[in-house]
């Protein structure tokens, strides 16, 4: 049984819209002001606006939802179950701090682990995706298709920053992308968005968490793409962080031979 029917779908789909729009709200009251930067951990940039997005979006979740687990970038997972929202309050934090437009909030209701809904907001673009499964994606509530692209000669091929590879990850990539028609950087979760409207044809990312791709599948799939890690596994929670998303199947196969190698 796919998700759309599931009883409780339309009230889920419900809800991470009005996610959405809360983390839209709240971005565009910061976006491009003054701003106090702190270092995580593992060395990442964390904002007031991370923070009191994701606040919001757990207060929604738990008012809504209150069985529903919750896993999060910045706090603490809460709840166990066949629910979980997964939660990326601002991808590309560093886009955000420096005036950059494109980054995006990561909404993903997984159901037994499987990605079933994502949404990718662009606040400050005013920019939205809706990926259900059984559903077409949604752009702005306008269906979307991937591109029909096949070869990676024809092929946009985008990454967010080639700094995150490590030698073996950047000879493959630098084979894979020598081969294209275009290759550009920059983009965070927004490339998801632009690959799921057939602007571009592959992305290729490492190190990323669940939180930083959940999202994303229900989007690249429902507008008709491929999304896997780098041998081809379907993504989870338990994922290297190594993902390629492609327009078409084609793509995506020529993708994993030359990643996978």
């Amino acid at each position: 049984m796919n998700f759309t029917e599931h009883p409780d779908f339309p009230a889920a789909l419900a809800l991470a819209e009005q996610l959405a729009d809360a983390a839209r709200d709240i971005a565009r009251r910061y976006f491009r002001t003054p701003l106090a930067v702190e270092r995580k951990d593992d060395g990442s940039p964390v904002t007031v606006a991370d923070r009191e997005i994701e606040t919001e979006m757990r207060r929604m979740i738990r008012a809504a939802f209150p069985g529903h687990a919750i896993r999060g970038e910045e706090f603490a997972s809460e709840g166990s179950g066949e629910f979980t929202w997964v939660l990326d309050p601002i991808d590309g934090t560093k886009s955000f701090v420096t005036g950059y437009p494109l980054f995006g909030s990561l909404i993903a209701l997984l159901q037994a682990g499987r990605a079933v809904l994502g949404v990718i907001e662009a606040p400050a673009l005013t920019e939205r995706w809706v990926g259900c499964e059984g559903r077409a994606t949604l752009f702005n509530g306008r269906q979307v298709r991937t591109s029909a692209c096949r070869e990676t000669g024809q092929a946009v091929v985008y990454t967010t920053t080639a700094e995150t590879f490590d030698a073996g990850e950047r000879r493959r990539f630098e084979a894979l992308s020598a081969r294209a028609a275009l290759r550009r950087f920059g983009g965070d979760c927004y490339l998801y968005g632009m690959l799921a409207g057939g602007h571009c044809d592959l992305v290729i990312e490492v190190q990323l968490k669940p939180h930083d791709f959940m999202a994303a599948i229900p989007v690249v799939e429902g507008a008709g793409g491929r999304i896997s890690d780098w041998h081809g596994a379907p993504l989870g929670t338990t994922s290297d962080g190594r993902v390629v998303a492609a327009a078409t199947e084609a793509l995506w196969r020529d993708a994993i031979r030359e990643l996978s190698a």
